[in-house]
């Protein structure tokens, strides 16, 4: 096993490669002959640089055309499962992501985690709203809570419409698998949203990337976090590989890329250099 103190550049370009193509930190262990402590240690850096650096670059962008959902998952136990002495407390139980993509570049501005609640949709809503340059369109699910948060942070100055899915009953023989959707009701908002462009198509697809390349959002195993601190750094380096080292196969380039935010095609190797830099290894307050 290799310390953290002698790993090597090649060495932590191997563990952020089998972290962002799905792996767990036990894998990630066992793939690179680095001992668990030291995957861990790596991915706190990592989170946290890269959470900084898109913080920082994601800034005027010039997106037109956006889609909003919120993803489940949860830290520690199920909600179900949680200890008395931490019900209640964040971290502990269900957690939600907040994301944001942009349905032109594929690029996602931004995400937020948290509850499910009033309060997360304010604070994610507000920070989407920050990093735009234009006027956009806006589409996200009925959750009532994106209402209040949209019209707090753009005023009139969007159009905002909601794509409501309709369910038929439940089949309980199929546990895990949704109810059948036999249909979608539109409903505009705010503005003059374009009726063929309301869809939350591309941010639904993007969900299923993250429970693709994130063991932790992996239904039906035991590798989700345990810690939300963690959580929040596998988001962030999983983020930074999606928009600027993984070319989106529509586009033939990354997010970043067709976004405008960067002219060259990112390499995990230039991950592990933010992490060395002094400007974005810290926490910002």
């Amino acid at each position: 096993m290799v310390s953290m103190n002698k790993l090597t550049t090649e060495r932590r370009i191997q563990v952020i490669g089998a972290l962002v193509e799905g792996n767990s930190i036990r894998a990630a262990s066992r793939m690179t002959g680095t001992s668990k402590n030291t995957v861990i240690k790596l991915l706190e850096d990592a989170g946290t640089a890269c959470a900084n650096y898109q913080d920082e670059v994601m800034r005027n962008l010039p997106c037109r055309r956006l889609e909003c959902d919120e993803i489940w998952s949860f830290c520690y136990a199920k909600k179900k499962n949680v200890s008395p002495e931490h019900q209640g407390i964040f971290g502990y139980g269900d957690v939600w992501t907040w994301v944001a993509i942009d349905a032109d570049t594929k690029l996602v501005p931004c995400w937020h985690v948290g509850r499910r609640d009033a309060n997360a949709a304010y604070e994610f809503i507000n920070d989407l709203a920050s990093r735009l340059a234009h006027r956009v369109m806006l589409t996200t699910d009925g959750l009532k809570a994106y209402v209040e948060a949209v019209e707090s942070a753009f005023g009139a100055d969007i159009d905002f419409a909601q794509l409501i899915k309709i369910y038929g009953k439940a089949q309980d023989e199929i546990r895990y698998s949704p109810a059948e959707c036999i249909g979608c009701e539109t409903k505009v908002i705010t503005g003059d949203p374009f009726p063929p462009m309301i869809s939350t198509s591309y941010i639904e697809r993007q969900n299923l990337t993250m429970r693709m390349s994130m063991r932790r959002f992996t239904r039906l195993t035991n590798g989700f976090s345990k810690k939300i601190e963690n959580h929040m750094h596998a988001i962030a380096l999983h983020y930074m590989h999606y928009n600027f080292v993984r070319i989106h196969k529509s586009l033939r380039c990354t997010p970043a890329m067709e976004a405008g935010i960067t002219k060259k095609l990112w390499s995990i190797a230039d991950i592990v250099a933010l992490i060395d830099n002094p400007k974005y290894a810290s926490v910002q307050q």
